[in-house]
């Protein structure tokens, strides 16, 4: 039976891989890296031994957070792809199509931001396209596409993940989409916890990125002397990143599902919302490997940053399958498909 594309979210791996893949325009042998089914770089070589990494996602932007908020998890957003990587990223390019429901002084704040968080991640804004369209509406109200420049031997992608790796994930499960019902249901959050809960529970937005969890992790070494790969837990959260970091590398996966961190207000939420933390959408967490000698290295440097990390399983051969243990029992580990975030914020919208 032919796959059939998804009501909502990104498309599955069998749609990417009969649609998408056998029509990439010019072959040309400086891409090193081209479009790959969790792999969210691109990676071409252009002399001298350096290489050009490149990110593309949608400019996500959600008015009801307040302009502040929404612009910087906005820029976080698309960044957060691109450090994954291995380089940090030096410039961006912005196509703004804005709704008609905009005001100057609404577009002022978001664009100030905007700068203000590209210049401290390290990027220049060197072109885009601004205008108001009808049609245009939130949260999607253009693209992005994030450069990086960097040393040929330097670089990582998912791809690159082997055996006798330790896997390493920050903050937890479900970072993003606990933030989100946080920040647009406060009331519900102090309703069923207190006034306090609902606090510490909207902190979690600031926890929206991985910048600095890569930033810091690289600065342990990568490859043959550090870490190996990197993921952010998008859609489908940590089970669907795992799974696509084995799958991309052809590589086994041993995971001790205890040891993944849920913080405290995550389960909260996630228990309010009826959503599984592991499966969900997780923005703000990053999901590693690295070479053993050097994870508690890589720990401490994170534990030094305050950003929580743990060492969760390791990688072996892809022989061995993939796989969790949890209270004992082994679990084969499958792709999720459904992020289950996005049925439950439309019912959560919907009152229910």
């Amino acid at each position: 039976m032919a796959s059939e594309l998804p009501q909502i979210g990104k498309v599955s791996a069998d749609i990417f891989n009969e649609i998408i893949l056998p029509y990439l325009g010019r072959k040309r042998k400086s891409v090193l890296i081209g479009p790959r089914n969790g792999v969210d770089v691109g990676v071409v070589d252009i002399g001298n031994d350096q290489v050009m990494i490149t990110t593309t996602d949608p400019i996500f932007v959600v008015p009801p957070y307040g302009w502040e908020r929404s612009a910087w998890f906005a820029v976080h957003i698309l960044a957060s792809d691109a450090v994954t990587a291995g380089i940090m990223p030096q410039y961006i390019t912005f196509d703004l199509n804005l709704p008609l429901s905009i005001t100057k002084d609404e577009f002022e704040i978001l664009w100030q931001v905007m700068h203000r968080e590209c210049d401290q991640i390290g990027m220049s804004i060197i072109s885009g396209h601004t205008g108001r369209y009808e049609g245009s509406n939130y949260p999607m109200i253009g693209g992005a596409t994030v450069i990086a420049i960097g040393s040929k031997n330097d670089y990582i992608t998912p791809t690159m993940a082997r055996p006798g790796d330790v896997v390493i994930i920050t903050k937890g499960a479900a970072i993003e989409a606990s933030g989100l019902f946080a920040a647009t249901y406060p009331d519900r959050v102090a309703a069923a916890y207190g006034e306090q809960a609902a606090k510490e529970s909207e902190e979690l937005f600031w926890q929206m990125s991985v910048v600095k969890d890569a930033q810091v992790s690289i600065q342990a070494g990568v490859r043959d002397n550090g870490v190996t790969a990197m993921h952010d837990a998008t859609e489908c959260g940590i089970w669907g990143g795992l799974y696509e970091i084995a799958q991309a590398s052809g590589v086994g996966l041993a995971i001790d599902k205890q040891k993944i961190i849920v913080q405290d207000v995550v389960s909260k939420i996630c228990e309010l919302f009826k959503i599984d933390p592991y499966s969900s959408i997780s923005e703000g967490t990053l999901i590693m490997t690295s070479r053993p000698h050097k994870a508690q290295e890589i720990l401490q440097r994170l534990h030094d940053e305050n950003i929580p990390a743990s060492v969760v399983g390791e990688i072996v051969d892809q022989s061995n399958g993939m796989y969790y243990f949890d209270d004992h029992k082994k679990i084969k580990l499958v792709h999720p498909q459904v992020d289950p975030f996005w049925g439950a914020f439309g019912k959560a919208a919907e009152g229910k």
